[in-house]
């Protein structure tokens, strides 16, 4: 049997018989035998055939190297078309909208908001607020739960009005300030309780801190949070992004972004539907621990934490928290990403990042099994690499600016969480205060009046149709429902008159007023109209028609009868106090003794008549 001879093993064996032979023939050694020379049959023809196999190869790796790009770190395989490409199936998701359990709960913008602030939340705020009341304010009076939702009320009224910035004296004032305020609460009440509101024991907390930089009011903001997600099911389209709570005081994970607004403040993870902005999961970030080392894809954990408990859903990031991991991660909790990438990722393949010769417009795509990357050059010198689960295809805009369906998309839904925070600027309920906690609770307030608009009108979507003022309406309503029940309780009344007003509208009382100043007025006229009538003296003798007349009981009385009865006994109202009075009193000397006062109201009453009559002759 013929042994068969590597390429390597027939070169080498060629390269040895053609030395052989030069050394033979340069000895002068002649032999008659072969027996020194080894027969290879064949050898020509299989070198010729390897010199085709190489170049065959060579074309081979050309045409593969055309098809396939290989990442940078040399984990992944790229392709510019999507033939082989998986397709894209997206599981079923929860019917987008409020849950069952909203919808059953749901009467009113009051009740919807209330269901964020529910009572085991108020219960704790009042708990704290009331200990630390008594703490700081030496004539403290215990608040109860309906006092509170009035004094969120007024906050929410002031952020209605963009009044959040002014002074409470100015408020308060009875020619500048705001009626419902003096009307709800005096200002001293109003201030007692928000320097006293808490939302833990400040006594307690050094044994309940253990590192979490959160504690002033981690129970509060966790009940709160947990009860976002119970009212609300998100649509196909999510997004997660950051924000950032205006706030400049002393806190210890205070941020500094120089792309917010505001700048300085408390930064927190969002989730939101992209349809509504209704935000779905909120979690505050607090920095690194000092003993803790620099976290490694923060991103990627942040979106994982904030998208627990879903499945069916387009997750939508910036390049903060886009990550090949991180899609991995989804594709596996059967949810799609579509982000923006940095472009020092590895697993990028060179020929997306190389722009120098493309023209302005292009774009560029990479697939794999289950992801696609597309590089769109808006401009010159200019890159935008977008990663995609979800398409699968290489669809580009045919005119404008010629955008990828890819970056479609993510103009579409990118903006959700930033949007949640403009309508909550709007009407922010945001006052100056040197307490973080505090600061918190503002946004809660803001966060929650925004989730129960979308709430209350996907539920009742014929509530004020058509007017683009609704959530004004909305937010409006929801502050007068909250401070009417602290109106109505009322027993001082304010010392404007048009807040005491208001308070007697709420407590139904003010037709009774109006009932007793009709009536006032009534008797005013009948005895401006007694007093020009002429009759006889009822004290004198004479026969004579006189306009004087007693304020108390109508009877005309005289020069002559005034001078006669000093004592104004002739007066029938004097008389029937008397005799009342000594029918209820068996003290009384005569029927006609009268009480001093009564006697001086008569001579005032007169004299005012008097005057009157004087002034009508004149």
């Amino acid at each position: 049997m013929k042994r068969t001879l590597s390429l390597e093993e027939a070169v080498a064996a060629v390269l040895h018989s053609s030395e052989s032979e030069k050394d033979s023939t340069g000895s002068g050694d002649i032999s008659g035998s072969e027996e020194g020379e080894e027969y290879l049959p064949g050898t020509e023809e299989l070198c010729s055939l390897s010199e085709e196999e190489e170049e065959d190869e060579e074309e081979e790796t050309g045409l593969e190297a055309d098809h396939q790009w290989n990442s940078r770190n040399g984990e992944i395989m790229w392709q510019p078309t999507h033939e082989e490409v998986l397709p894209f199936f997206p599981p079923p998701i929860l019917t987008p909208g409020p849950t069952h359990y909203a919808i059953a709960r749901i009467s009113s913008p009051v009740s919807m908001f209330s269901l964020f602030f529910a009572e085991d939340i108020m219960q704790l705020i009042l708990h704290f607020t009331n200990l630390q009341g008594k703490r700081l304010v030496k004539d403290w009076k215990d608040t109860d739960e309906e006092e509170l939702r009035a004094y969120m009320g007024l906050l929410i009224l002031a952020g209605l009005y963009r009044s959040q910035h002014e002074t409470t004296t100015s408020l308060w004032d009875g020619e500048t300030g705001r009626v419902l305020f003096p009307a709800t609460m005096s200002r001293k009440r109003f201030a007692q309780i928000n320097l006293a509101i808490r939302f833990d024991d400040l006594l307690s907390r050094p044994g309940r801190y253990r590192g979490d930089k959160l504690t002033p009011i981690k129970d509060l903001w966790t009940k709160w949070s947990d009860r976002l997600p119970k009212f609300f099911n998100p649509g196909r389209d999510i997004c997660v992004d950051e924000q950032l709570v205006p706030f400049k005081g002393r806190c210890s994970f205070k941020q500094y972004m120089p792309s917010k607004p505001a700048k300085y403040g408390l930064k927190i993870w969002a989730l939101c539907d992209v349809q509504t902005s209704y935000a779905w999961r909120l979690q505050v970030y607090t920095g690194k621990s000092p003993s803790a080392s620099r976290e490694i894809n923060q991103g990627m954990r942040v979106v994982l934490e904030l998208t627990e408990g879903l499945q069916g859903h387009t997750v939508t990031t910036d390049n903060f928290f886009t990550s090949f991991p991180l899609a991995e991660e989804l594709r596996k909790r059967r949810m799609a990403l579509v982000g923006m990438l940095r472009l020092n990722k590895p697993e990028l393949p060179p020929q997306l990042l190389n722009i120098r010769q493309r023209e302005v417009l292009s774009s560029l795509f990479a697939f794999s099994r289950n992801r696609a990357v597309v590089s769109y050059v808006p401009q010159k010198r200019k890159n935008v690499v977008v990663l995609s689960t979800r398409h699968r295809e290489p669809q580009v805009q045919d005119f404008g600016k010629k955008k990828p369906q890819i970056i479609l998309d993510y103009n579409k839904c990118k903006g959700a969480v930033d949007h949640l925070d403009q309508v909550c600027g709007t009407y922010s309920c945001r006052w100056q205060t040197r307490r973080w906690p505090m600061c918190l609770l503002y946004h809660m307030i803001d966060v929650s009046l925004y989730n129960a608009f979308i709430l209350f009108t996907a539920v009742e979507p014929e509530w004020n149709r058509g007017k683009r003022y609704r959530r004004r309406l909305f937010i409006d309503e929801v502050g007068r429902a909250l401070i009417t029940p602290t109106m109505m309780t009322r027993t001082r009344l304010p010392r404007t008159p048009f807040a005491a007003s208001l308070v007697l509208q709420a407590q139904g009382k003010e037709e009774q007023q109006e009932q007793q100043g009709q009536q006032r007025q009534q008797e005013q006229e009948e005895e401006e109209q007694r007093s020009m009538t002429r009759n006889q003296c009822t004290s004198c003798k004479r026969r004579r028609r006189i306009r004087m007349s007693c304020c108390k009981c109508g009877d005309h009385f005289g020069y002559e009868g005034q001078r006669m009865g000093v004592n104004f006994e002739g007066c029938s109202r004097i008389k029937g106090t008397g005799e009342i009075k000594e029918h209820n009193s068996h003290s009384a000397p005569s029927s006609l003794q009268v009480s001093e006062g009564t006697m001086h109201e008569v001579k005032d009453g007169i004299i005012r008549s008097n005057a009157r009559l004087v002034g009508k002759l004149k």
